[in-house]
């Protein structure tokens, strides 16, 4: 990790995940300790309504704790019911965290490259179906980041498991002098939980 991220994953492992927010995690974590004694692949696909928000927060920390904790062969995508735009104040919140990104194009639906550490493999960052051929096709985990896609999708085409992991969409602040603190807040509970969940997988 660069020195201004690793400063902050001091805060993150400083957070206190409270038991029910524990217990709503736990399937998460057999998942990936039962892929972890297979031996398999980790396929991890965070499902939001537009994947402009949460599901992105998601999937980049975990991406970023497995890398923090070494658990190997992790792979996280995200996606939604349908794409509209990584939203801006994403890339910045993270951006303000110690990630490197940087914008590929300029289009109405713009890609982002993600970088944790210098040598690391980047992640990819753009709006997208939860089904579009950049994502797993099967023996994936499906993480249903908000109750809206948990509702509208009650079936996720090859998925292993499903799994709601539900959280307040940092969108009700947007046009509002609290929209950087509610970003930063969302981010940081993202971060928390999902280094929570790769702390406790036993390699």
């Amino acid at each position: 990790m660069n020195d201004k991220l690793s400063i902050y994953i001091e805060e993150v492992l400083s957070q206190n995940i409270n038991e029910d927010r524990k217990s709503i995690l736990q399937p998460l974590i057999d998942f990936i300790q039962q892929k972890v004694k297979d031996q398999k692949s980790i396929d991890i696909n965070f499902i939001c309504t537009h994947n402009s928000r949460r599901s992105h927060f998601a999937q980049i920390w975990a991406q970023t704790a497995s890398a923090y904790f070494k658990i190997s062969n992790v792979n996280c995508y995200s996606g939604g019911t349908e794409a509209i735009a990584l939203f801006p104040k994403i890339a910045e919140t993270l951006f303000d965290s110690g990630f490197n990104i940087w914008k590929l194009n300029e289009n109405e639906n713009p890609v982002y490259v993600i970088k944790y550490a210098e040598n690391a493999v980047p992640i990819i960052g753009f709006s997208k179906t939860y089904d579009d051929p950049f994502n797993p096709k099967n023996s994936f985990a499906a993480i249903m980041t908000c109750s809206q896609a948990d509702g509208d999708c009650p079936f996720i085409a090859g998925a292993e498991k499903r799994i709601p992991i539900t959280f307040e969409d940092p969108k009700i602040s947007d046009g509002t002098s609290e929209q950087t603190k509610v970003y930063n807040e969302r981010s940081l509970q993202i971060a928390a939980e999902m280094f929570y969940v790769f702390s406790n997988i036993n390699k």
